[in-house]
């Protein structure tokens, strides 16, 4: 008998260990991995990872698996030189890991580490199959993330919500947003843009979201679904016989109806969708919602009530529940805060190191009291539109944590957040603020920099680490006080002009670094190339940083061009409009050796999802429109979202913005030679593109550090 239990004991152990996500991880990153470490989960009041040695395995202990995962992380960037991120989430492991010499413990008392904007699930994600999902809940795990906005079936719930209100198939179709525009339809922005789904479509959406969360729950992340707020389509006052009030216009979109919350029928409505979401995805203990979003109109809503409605449906639903709400703009409203209860709300200061919110009065979007005693994450926000750029604030990142942490407002501070708008880039700055939570002392940018580095190539090299130090002074050293939104934008992908300087409408970008020295960082790197050739995150950064190294080339032959034209100079002009069209085909040709900056990666993800070539010809369109236009003539023009999620990506570069510009210089040519030529309708030269299907390839062309070298002898002449 005790034999049989002591086998049953051997069976249900094996199982366990069999069945934790531990292995799975491992195993992808390299087959056979899960047999080099011995994984301990202890249990512990504080998050915690310890990394030890057990003959010659290494030993990995954590309080959850997400804590476990961190260590695993840890240990192979500091201690086995191998660092996994958005461009390379596999990795050769040695037969006998590098052993830890001496006990190694990490532990935080932030428990709450966020991830991902509404945005990003539309400008990085809206085409991810659940091969590229489970990368990155692995890429979540790895980073200590444990708190994720998880948007993905959203769309069914309320297909499935209006159709039991009475609406129509069609009707709900002509509310819901298409794949690449539902981030700013869930945040109560713009109503059907991108759409109508087809059946497939929503069923494929729950399929993928089951899948999705269930890794999550199997690591012991907390997903954060999307909650009611009062949203409703437009005509619901007609259609329902609620009582609505009409939030206004969004960049020339109409945005939906906002039910009243008192309004007798509001806790009746979100009652039904919490039922609704549940049924498909199961009860969560956080749920986003962000009513009033960028300038949404307020007038004649009481916000008190407004907070505690939404508070109510929500506890209701799950007592244990939170309320997650973004920090941007006006919002969340301080009167809406009154309404509920602190411990019941997680503010997310989604810019925090260009626009803090939670109490420094250095910000321009400065709050006296913080968030009233609610908890907040200290998030860094970094990229807009998904734009293609490097861009940072390295040592102010660092500097404004260890601020906020230590102000009187640092009791309520449970966390840190990543909230970008767009992911897949920049991955210093991203890796810089997952560490914040684990690292005990205050630290400096250059240190820290260093071990990056070694990390990240797997060796220390002085001539890298000067090429990156200078980087971090100038293009990751925006000035403490910027609030330009995001990268220092390419002049290569504006709308021409005379005037061409930002791209998107609210960059509010400036000249803070010298383009020279990032032309410089790049020859540096180059000189060591063949040193590091075949390291795939040495060659995904070289590319990165002579693609903006030809960037900067531009900033400085675009002036020669405008110069040459006003003071009609031919010859000159001919030959500098020439050599900045040449830019951009040089740019195109390097990016093209990197499936990460291909158009045609983005195209191809699109199209693979849909099921026939009328969904593959939606999806593809999706895909173009959301990069270049954003909306229809109106909203792109008048309501300025042309542009805003443009992308330094190979075939785009050659198609779109080379395009644009030949099509304008060749215009300012004629005027050279005394001609009259008509204005040019840059929008329907853009909407063109955006309507056609020819194939653009995904996979990578050329050699990378010979196509590197080629490119920038061309710019540094």
């Amino acid at each position: 008998m005790r034999k049989l239990f002591l086998l049953f004991a051997f069976c249900l152990t094996m199982g366990l260990a069999q069945a934790s996500p531990i292995t799975g991880l491992l195993e992808r990153i390299d087959p056979g991995a899960s047999g080099k470490f011995k994984i301990e989960l202890q249990r512990g009041d504080t998050d915690f990872f310890e990394l030890d040695q057990a003959g010659n395995k290494v030993v990995v202990r954590g309080n959850n698996y997400v804590s476990i995962a961190t260590g695993i992380h840890w240990y192979l960037k500091y201690h086995a030189g191998i660092h996994l991120s958005w461009n390379c989430m596999k990795a050769p492991l040695p037969d006998v890991l590098p052993p830890v010499s001496r006990k190694e413990r990490h532990e935080t008392a932030l428990h709450d580490r966020y991830y991902l904007n509404y945005c990003t699930h539309s400008y990085s994600m809206a085409f991810w199959d659940w091969a590229r999902w489970e990368q990155e809940i692995d890429w979540m795990a790895l980073h200590g993330i444990n708190l994720p906005l998880a948007l993905v079936g959203a769309d069914t719930v309320w297909r499935n919500v209006l159709l039991k209100l009475g609406y129509t198939k069609d009707e709900a179709n002509a509310f819901i947003a298409g794949p690449a525009f539902q981030a700013w339809w869930l945040m109560n922005n713009l109503e059907g843009w991108g759409g109508p789904n087809s059946d497939q479509w929503y069923e494929d959406r729950v399929a993928l979201q089951k899948k999705i969360l269930k890794r999550m729950r199997e690591y012991g992340i907390r997903p954060v679904l999307p909650g009611y707020s009062g949203m409703l389509p437009h005509d619901a006052k007609e259609k329902l016989g609620v009582n609505v009030t009409d939030p206004g216009l969004w960049n020339g979109f109409h945005r939906p109806a906002f039910l009243q919350p008192t309004d007798e029928r509001f806790q009746e409505i979100a009652s039904l969708y919490y039922k609704e979401m549940n049924r498909l995805f199961g009860k969560a203990d956080y749920y986003c919602m962000d009513p009033s979003h960028e300038g949404g109109s307020v007038k004649g809503v009481d916000l008190e009530a407004t907070g505690r409605a939404i508070r109510d449906a929500m506890k209701r639903n799950n007592p244990k529940a939170v309320w997650v709400v973004q920090a941007w703009g006006a919002n969340p409203r301080p009167q809406m805060l009154k309404g509920v209860p602190q411990g019941d709300m997680l503010v997310l200061d989604l810019y925090s190191e260009s626009r803090p919110q939670w109490g420094d009065p250095s910000s321009s979007w400065y709050r006296k009291n913080g968030f009233d005693g609610h908890e907040w994450l200290y998030c860094m926000l970094l990229n807009y539109g998904g734009n293609v750029g490097l861009h940072g604030k390295m040592a102010h990142v660092i500097d404004g944590f260890y601020k906020a942490k230590e102000s009187p407002f640092g009791t309520t501070l449970r966390g840190v957040g990543l909230t970008p708008e767009g992911i897949e880039n920049n991955p210093v700055m991203y890796e810089l603020v997952t560490e914040l939570p684990w690292r005990e002392a205050r630290f400096t940018k250059d240190e820290w920099l260093a071990g990056y580095l070694k990390a990240r190539y797997g060796k220390a090299d002085a001539r890298v680490l000067e090429a990156w130090t200078l980087l971090s002074n100038t293009i990751y050293a925006c000035p403490d006080g910027s609030t330009q939104q995001g990268t220092h934008e390419s002049v290569l992908c504006a709308r021409p002009s005379l005037q061409a300087y930002q791209v998107s409408t609210w960059s509010e970008m400036s000249d803070y670094y010298e383009p020279m020295d990032i032309i410089r960082a790049a020859g540096i790197l180059l000189e060591h190339a063949e040193e590091f050739r075949g390291n795939n995150n040495f060659e995904y950064d070289l590319v990165d940083i002579v693609r903006q190294a030809v960037a900067e080339k531009g900033r400085l032959v675009y002036p020669v061009v405008v110069s040459a034209f006003k003071a009609g100079d031919k010859e000159l002009f001919a030959a500098a409009s020439r050599r900045f069209l040449d830019l951009i085909l040089l740019q195109d040709k390097l990016l093209a050796t990197r499936p990460e900056f291909k158009v045609g990666q983005w195209i191809e993800r699109a199209r693979s999802l849909g099921h026939t070539p009328e969904e593959k010809d939606r999806y593809e369109w999706n895909a173009r429109v959301q990069i270049t236009t954003w909306g229809n003539r109106v909203t792109a023009d008048d309501g300025g979202l042309r542009d805003y999620a443009h992308k330094e990506w190979n075939g785009l570069l050659r198609d779109f913005y080379y395009m644009r510009w030949k099509t304008y210089f060749d215009g300012l040519a004629r005027q050279l030679e005394g001609e009259a030529p008509q204005a040019i309708d840059f929008y329907a030269l853009e909407e063109a593109w955006t309507l056609q299907h020819n194939a653009y390839s995904a996979a990578p062309e050329g050699d990378v550090l010979d196509t590197a070298r080629e490119v920038y002898e061309e710019i540094a002449r």
